[in-house]
C-alpha cells in the first residue's frame, strides 16, 4: 500500500506509519533529537543522498513533525526543528532503541539510555499516566473510540 492509503486509514498506527514509516525518516528524527538541525549535518550523519534527504525533510515538515526555520539569507539556509508533534515521537524512539538493544544487538548495546544524574542505565517501559501501571498489564485493552468506523468497531468490539 502507498503512503496516501495508509494516511487515509482510520487506524492510528497506519496513519502514523504514513508519516514516519520510512527508515530514513526515523533516522532523521533520531538525529534531530540528538541536536542536529541543518541539512548538511543530517547528510553527513546519515550518509544519505541529498535528493532523498530533501524529500524526507519536506515530508516531515508537511506532516508537522519538523518546522523549517531560515537561519541564513545569503546563501539561503534552513534549520529543521522538532515541533511539539515531533517532540512527542521521542518516546517512540526510546522504546524502539530499547527493543533493538534487547532483540537485535548480539554484539551488545552500541547506545544505552542512562540517567545523567546517577549514571545508571535506564530500562524504559510504557505506563499509563493515570494509573501508573504498565500498559502491558492485562487490564489494558484496545477498544473502539468515538470516531471508529464499523471495521474498527468489529475488530475491537470485545475491548472491554
Amino acid at each position: 500500500m502507498d503512503r496516501t492509503r495508509f494516511g487515509e486509514m482510520q487506524c492510528p498506527i497506519a496513519r502514523s506509519l504514513a508519516r514516519v514509516g520510512d527508515q530514513w525518516t526515523i533516522l532523521i528524527l533520531r538525529d534531530a533529537f540528538n541536536g542536529l538541525s541543518r541539512f548538511d549535518e543530517f547528510e553527513e550523519s546519515l550518509g544519505i543522498a541529498p535528493n532523498i534527504l530533501a524529500a524526507r525533510l519536506k515530508a516531515l515538515v508537511e506532516s508537522g513533525l519538523l518546522e523549517k526555520r531560515r537561519y541564513s539569507e545569503r546563501p539561503a539556509r534552513n534549520a529543521y526543528l522538532l515541533t511539539e508533534c515531533g517532540q512527542d515521537f521521542h518516546q517512540v524512539l526510546v522504546m524502539l532503541q530499547a527493543w533493538g538493544n534487547t532483540h537485535f544487538a548480539p554484539e551488545g548495546k552500541s547506545v544505552a539510555l542512562v540517567n545523567a544524574e546517577t549514571g545508571l542505565e535506564a530500562r524504559p517501559i510504557v505506563i499509563d499516566a493515570i494509573s501508573g501501571r504498565s500498559v502491558l498489564d492485562p487490564a489494558f485493552r484496545n477498544r473502539p473510540g468515538p470516531a471508529a468506523n464499523e471495521r474498527i468497531r468489529s475488530r475491537y468490539e470485545d475491548g472491554l
